[in-house]
């Protein structure tokens, strides 16, 4: 806790609450300030927060009475050197969940947060590449916010295409599951 007292001394009005749980140390704090928070965590010599551990969204639809945004991240410290952790979670907000990227610090946040830009719609401001990394270009929804249907709203527009590209390639004897095909193309060997 002595972690987040000096966070709480830094940045007085960023921080909303703290606890402690099963060892290890949270706090949860505004938005707004999150790349100097995160900074001062890393570079300030008795935290040296040096390592990302995680980051990854979070989608508390079915939480709201505790009084939580819908959406937060969550960013999982550690320090190297001093080996001690804290987890700070960023409340983004319920309509437009949007933070500033915390690419700059760590390098590691790129894929990590285009990952938490696919899958639950949480923009990064000022991130270099904020595109999709797991799901195609053209796919409709973010799959891990709470409200989106298993099953998909409907079939992806790619999915034709794709039956399509493996027709064309069970020609070649493709078999991701390696069984032999009686149509597959024989080696120039065979043909003689």
């Amino acid at each position: 806790m002595a972690i987040v007292d000096g966070l709480r001394a830094a940045f007085p009005d960023e921080i909303l609450h703290s606890y402690t749980n099963q060892g290890q140390t949270a706090v949860v704090v505004r938005p707004g300030r999150i790349v100097d928070m995160l900074r001062w965590l890393r570079d300030t010599d008795t935290i040296r927060m040096n390592h990302l551990r995680s980051l990854c969204g979070v989608d508390n639809v079915r939480r709201k009475e505790s009084g939580l945004s819908r959406f937060e991240v969550v960013y999982n410290l550690y320090s190297i050197p001093l080996r001690h952790e804290i987890r700070v979670r960023a409340e983004v907000g319920d309509k437009e969940p949007a933070i500033d990227s915390v690419v700059e610090l760590w390098a590691g946040a790129n894929w990590l947060e285009r990952e938490t830009y696919d899958l639950l719609g949480i923009r990064f401001n000022n991130h270099p590449d904020l595109r999709r990394v797991l799901m195609p270009d053209d796919w409709v929804g973010h799959p891990l916010r709470k409200d989106y249907p298993l099953r998909g709203r409907e079939e992806w527009a790619g999915m034709t295409e794709l039956l399509a590209k493996v027709q064309e390639l069970d020609r070649f004897g493709f078999d991701p599951e390696g069984h032999a095909h009686s149509q597959a193309i024989p080696d120039e060997e065979d043909e003689e």
